[in-house]
């Protein structure tokens, strides 16, 4: 079955044929097939991912970046953090492939060297950043975040960056910025999945201004205390860990600073499931899912019990103000 959109007659596949439903049904519906034969690709797939972590063991193999741990508020976690191999090969990256275990795989072919992040739109100092500078533009803090998925995964993850908003104070938005805008590199010869119908490229992300200005809201370009491995967007990529995992753009080539809301690359794709906020909010059901729950990759095996989803993915405390008075149903 194919989703059909309006934008120029695409067509993109639905979440549940990109992702094996093991992910995101519960035991029951997997016995289910399992009883009729019809989890056994599902399986097999998972058992792919599961041999390929074991192979990623630990970091070591990408240049140190340092850091000092953060001591802003919400900033980190007590969980326990996802080992690295899990979080290394069990990623949602469709330029390199819509299976969990293609990025590990595909990723390789990522050229990150050299870099350069253009700024434009309503800013006053717009222009372009090599990597190296931007880098160095603020002390590097590490942070550990939890980063939850549409489709029902989890992970804790110790990311290695700054504050986004310390970037936006350099480049000075007029008043007429309203919205950040991320776009991610779409180049065919390096990302092998580019081009494909699945979503409309390049990938493209967005923010409210005062969620792109929130403390929580990190310019990211390490995790686990290195450089980010190609299949986790290397060299520079966005994490909101209050939002679903999708809303943190990859690769980042261009940011744009936007008097309207831009469109964002699920929304074109399937608006009905995937609204411009996106935040974790586990009382607002993917249309052909629940949200209430979630596994944590790397503890909570396929058949195990999930755990219950936080609001705003346990962030509420923190960024739950910026939405006050909305409708978070309407406003998903």
């Amino acid at each position: 079955m194919l989703i059909r959109t309006d934008r120029d007659g695409l067509q993109h596949p639905i979440a549940s044929e990109i992702t094996p439903q093991g992910v995101y049904q519960d035991r029951r519906q997997i016995m289910k097939w399992m009883a009729t034969g019809v989890a056994g690709a599902a399986l097999a797939s998972w058992a792919q991912r599961e041999a390929l972590a074991q192979q990623i063991q630990k970091p070591g193999k990408h240049a140190a970046l340092a850091s000092t741990r953060s001591t802003a508020a919400g900033a980190v976690t007590m969980e326990k953090v996802t080992e690295f191999k899990d979080a290394s090969s069990y990623n949602n990256y469709y330029e390199f492939g819509t299976d969990k275990g293609d990025p590990a795989q595909n990723a390789h072919t990522l050229k990150t060297t050299p870099w350069t992040v253009e700024i434009e739109g309503a800013v006053k100092k717009p222009g372009k950043f090599a990597l190296e500078d931007l880098v160095k533009l603020a002390p590097q803090e590490e942070r550990i975040y939890r980063l939850r998925c549409v489709e029902g995964w989890s992970m804790v993850i110790p990311w290695v960056g700054y504050p986004l908003a310390r970037l936006i104070e350099k480049v000075e938005p007029t008043g007429n910025a309203r919205f950040v805008e991320f776009l991610s590199l779409a180049d065919p010869k390096t990302m092998p999945f580019v081009g494909s119908r699945v979503l409309d490229w390049p990938y493209a992300e967005g923010l409210r201004m005062d969620e792109a200005m929130h403390p929580l809201a990190l310019l990211t370009f390490g995790m686990y205390g290195e450089v980010l491995p190609n299949q986790n967007g290397a060299p520079v990529r966005l994490v909101v860990p209050w939002k679903y995992g999708f809303k943190s753009a990859k690769s980042i080539v261009k940011i744009r600073f936007l008097e309207q809301m831009p469109k964002t690359a699920w929304n074109k794709a399937a608006a009905q499931e995937y609204g411009f906020y996106s935040n974790v909010n586990p009382n607002v059901d993917h249309p052909r899912w629940s949200q209430s729950t979630e596994r944590r990759i790397g503890e909570d095996g396929l058949f195990a019990k999930k755990r219950k989803t936080l609001m705003f993915n346990g962030y509420e405390p923190q960024v739950g103000q910026l939405y006050a008075g909305m409708d978070l149903k309407k406003n998903f």
